[in-house]
């Protein structure tokens, strides 16, 4: 957390309540030391003009609203996962077509356009300054409404399913259980009646979708998650092998900062080197994502994964030769 995530948090933290903040509160949710909160107060104090006040007998920090009521910070004060969030939704309103619940969505996207302006820094429109690019993303399909309506109305689907790994369309009846945008495209995830099991269906390879008057099967959010959120990327089910990877000095840079698995662990070679370890189930994201890093990223283990990623560069290799 640098120093602007740390006064962002600390005025959401003293804006949230009239009453004293205790500083080992603030140390704990700025994630620094005593001498740090220190100097962030300061900072706020004498360059932001942040009416903060201490109470010695409750040894707690607080905002002095007799001095103007609520303090706001000045400029741009959302975070990054707030201005995502806003301009995400900002983009895909935008995004809808033309003449499709327009009314209803005039409201909201009116009020994302206000937040946006409130907390511009200078008079160009925040939403012109900055980007979201999308990479690679697939058209959503014609069944996103429908499946959306029986996730919400709990009642099956019927599907004609295109598996682009074997090429050929299954027909399929679902029970849906939630929706997922992931690398910028959609997926449901579902009981699958013809397998007997949780599978992921990409939106894009619906065929067709019909819903049925049947009641879909309800299954509890602790096992969704620990089937959808065990193992590597979209690919469910409970991990059951371990990726060892190892990065170049150079890569290491970019990739130490990286979140590639809840439940990755890290470590620092002793010649610079990264070593990533990520759980996984099936392979075939995970080789994309290695393949990606070409020279830099070697495969220390387990032995399948690292016979795929050579058998994959010596068929791109001979490509070339």
């Amino acid at each position: 957390m640098d120093r602007f995530d740390r006064i962002f948090e600390l005025h959401k933290l003293l804006s949230s309540t009239r009453q004293p903040i205790p500083r080992q509160r603030i140390e704990q949710e700025l994630e620094c030391s005593r001498a740090t909160a220190k100097r962030i107060i300061d900072t706020m104090r004498l360059f932001l003009n942040a009416p903060i006040r201490y109470d010695r007998e409750r040894n707690g920090y607080f905002y002095d609203r007799d001095q103007g009521g609520m303090y706001e910070l000045p400029g741009i004060w959302f975070n990054a996962s707030e201005l995502h969030a806003l301009l995400s939704v900002q983009q895909l309103l935008t995004q809808v077509q033309p003449g499709l619940l327009e009314r209803q969505l005039a409201p909201l996207r009116e009020r994302i356009d206000q937040l946006l302006k409130t907390r511009r820094s200078g008079g160009e429109d925040l939403n012109g300054r900055i980007r979201i690019l999308r990479a690679a993303a697939r058209p959503t399909g014609r069944s996103f409404q429908l499946v959306a309506g029986a996730l919400a109305k709990r009642r099956r689907l019927q599907l004609d399913y295109y598996n682009r790994g074997d090429d050929r369309v299954t027909t399929r009846e679902i029970s849906p259980q939630r929706l997922v945008h992931y690398r910028d495209n959609w997926y449901l995830d579902a009981f699958c009646h013809l397998r007997g099991g949780l599978r992921t269906f990409s939106l894009d390879a619906i065929r067709s979708a019909s819903t049925l008057q049947r009641s879909a099967k309800e299954l509890e959010t602790e096992a969704l998650d620990a089937h959808y959120s065990s193992a590597y990327g979209i690919f469910s089910g409970q991990a059951e092998q371990t990726a060892v990877l190892r990065f170049s000095r150079q890569q290491a840079r970019w990739v130490a900062t990286e979140l590639w698995h809840p439940q990755q662990q890290t470590s620092w070679l002793d010649d610079g080197r990264y070593e990533l370890r990520v759980p996984y189930r099936h392979s075939p994201e995970l080789i994309m994502d290695i393949l990606k890093y070409g020279p830099e990223v070697e495969v220390i283990g387990p032995e399948s994964l690292r016979r795929k990623i050579a058998d994959r560069i010596r068929q791109a290799s001979a490509l070339y030769s």
